[in-house]
């Protein structure tokens, strides 16, 4: 049973950022990376109060344990095509294609160790928690782009993404090591 709490509503928002992000994205107004921008903090803000109201709130619950992530996925997955598009360069997509991809195999690695009664050999790490961290941060000055006061947001996003896609590598690594001790002793 599909159970909607505020936890929940806060998570489905975020899913209804990305089209609305998107269209902004696009939009031919010299305005649309702030309000980008604003819309990405704003997503990854219920990103984080979702998580907090649902254990405060004991309003955790199996439909939103599915959602949280898939909502987060979609968002990173989406708004990196957007700026790889917009900036098209290798220094952008190659460190891009390893978040995504990793993402993907990590999904589906979470998927497999759950038919195998494992789930919990592959849960979030603090690795994960930072690398996320980086990535969202290196998102919004992407997403951003300009300079602010004198700082070059845009190539401090680039140099973010990169530390984002080393954490990404690194933790994909530790995951996929614990998944094959599981199966390896099945």
């Amino acid at each position: 049973m599909l159970e909607f709490n505020i936890p929940t509503n806060l998570t489905l928002l975020r899913i209804a950022l990305i089209p609305l992000l998107t269209v902004v994205f696009y939009l031919p107004w010299q305005y649309s990376n702030i309000v980008c921008t604003l819309i990405f903090i704003m997503a990854g803000l219920t990103d984080w109060l979702d998580g907090y109201l649902a254990r405060k709130m004991q309003q955790e619950t199996p439909f939103g344990a599915f959602l949280d992530p898939v909502a987060d996925k979609l968002m990173v997955a989406i708004v990196l095509v957007l700026i790889v598009q917009q900036q098209a360069n290798p220094y952008l997509a190659i460190p891009s294609a390893v978040i995504i991809g990793r993402e993907i195999t990590i999904a589906s690695l979470r998927e497999w160790m759950a038919e195998l009664g494992e789930r919990a050999k592959v849960k979030v790490s603090y690795l994960g928690k930072w690398k996320t961290t980086a990535q969202m941060v290196a998102i919004g000055m992407l997403l951003y782009r300009e300079d602010l006061i004198g700082i070059p947001v845009n190539l401090c996003g680039y140099g973010l993404l990169y530390i984002a896609a080393v954490l990404t590598l690194w933790s994909m690594i530790n995951y996929l090591v614990a998944a094959l001790t599981v199966i390896r002793a099945k």
